[in-house]
């Protein structure tokens, strides 16, 4: 009885297949209302079953996809191509390949010219320089052109789809910079650690010196080189000072600072605080802050890109000038004055040394 019903009704009903919508989608819908009889194209009725078959799949594809058709390779394209147009889109529809991208018509032609031959093409991460929204744009595109035939099996038009590599690509090359940034920056370090190292073990006159005075200088690098952690490349000289005299700042007002916000370069601010870090421990053990009447003023000033700071002791005990010339001295008149394009002088008066730096700021 059952097997007799269902003979009886037949095989079941088949769904109604899907069908093509010139309202699916903005660019769908702007495609069915262009007025194509302006353009060599022709009406949407009059188009030959290969052109409304390429443009239905290029409607129906999730990739930023374009196409060009006939002679003139007059242009269309779906949602996902809009945003590549630009200022552009506004007036991309309906207009040939040439006109639309003069800007890149050089570089693409050869690309077009192949594809029209009937041989495909790939493009991975080229590099155009685009003029989309008024100004010249550096971009990459990973793309293939294929060639689209027409009823009677000739080359009518290609297919473009294409991928926007732009900021993968200045990612990795800022990341090779950052790299090779870092590479300059470890290289200085060590520099400046091997003399460090070496002078402070040439001018100590006992293992046990040259390991307190070794140490110390290298935290004082250390500390130096943490200025620009989240810092980005660039710090400004009060938190420069902060980080290399920050011990004889805390809790007391004998080193008096004075001068204006000055934004210091990664090296700049690293050989500053070296010197400074130097001043400040030599000071504490011979000079003005040995005594507990000294004082520093600690100055500077900048006009244009000249930059000046003043280091001045006073009311400490007598100081003399050293009888041989160690890595402190080295370091504050000729290693730091090197980093600012200038000099740098350290005078013992009687009433405390005096050290000046003359230089220009990095721009």
């Amino acid at each position: 009885m059952t097997g007799s019903a269902q003979h009886a009704r037949g095989p079941a009903a088949r769904p109604e297949p899907a069908r093509f919508s010139w309202d699916d989608g903005p660019m769908a819908r702007a495609t069915g209302n262009f007025d194509w009889q302006a353009t060599p194209l022709g009406p949407i009725s009059g188009w030959s079953v290969a052109l409304t078959t390429a443009v239905r799949m290029m409607l129906a594809q999730r990739h930023a996809s374009c196409m060009f058709w006939g002679p003139e390779l007059i242009m269309l394209y779906n949602d996902a191509y809009a945003p590549v147009l630009g200022r552009k889109e506004a007036r991309a529809l309906g207009q040939p390949f040439q006109q639309i991208w003069a800007d890149v018509w050089d570089d693409v032609k050869p690309l077009v010219d192949q594809t029209l031959s009937g041989r495909g093409t790939y493009s991975e991460e080229m590099r155009l320089v685009m003029t989309r929204n008024g100004f010249d744009e550096e971009t990459f595109w990973t793309f293939s052109y294929s060639p689209l035939y027409d009823d009677d099996g000739s080359v009518a038009g290609l297919m473009n789809i294409t991928v926007d590599m732009t900021a993968l690509v200045l990612a990795r090359r800022n990341q090779q910079v950052m790299q090779e940034e870092l590479l300059h920056r470890i290289k200085n370090i060590l520099s400046v650690t091997s003399t460090v190292v070496s002078s402070s073990l040439r001018n100590a006159t006992s293992i046990q010196e040259a390991r307190d005075t070794v140490g110390a200088r290298i935290m004082a690098l250390a500390k130096a080189q943490g200025l620009f952690t989240g810092l980005g490349e660039s710090a400004d000289i009060t938190e420069v000072m902060a980080r290399s005299i920050g011990a004889h700042l805390v809790g007391n007002d004998r080193i008096r600072l004075s001068g204006p916000p000055v934004p210091l370069s990664s090296q700049q601010a690293v050989g500053l605080s070296l010197a400074l870090y130097e001043l400040a421990t030599n000071a504490a053990k011979y000079g003005a802050l040995a005594s507990p009447l000294g004082m520093v003023d600690l100055t500077w000033s900048v006009m244009g890109d000249d930059f000046a700071l003043d280091w001045q002791e006073t009311g400490g005990q007598v100081v003399a000038a050293p009888t041989r010339e160690g890595f402190g001295s080295r370091l504050v008149n000729m290693i730091v004055p090197a980093y600012f394009n200038g000099e740098g002088q350290a005078e013992f008066l009687p009433q405390g040394l005096h050290y000046t730096l003359r230089g220009q700021l990095t721009p």
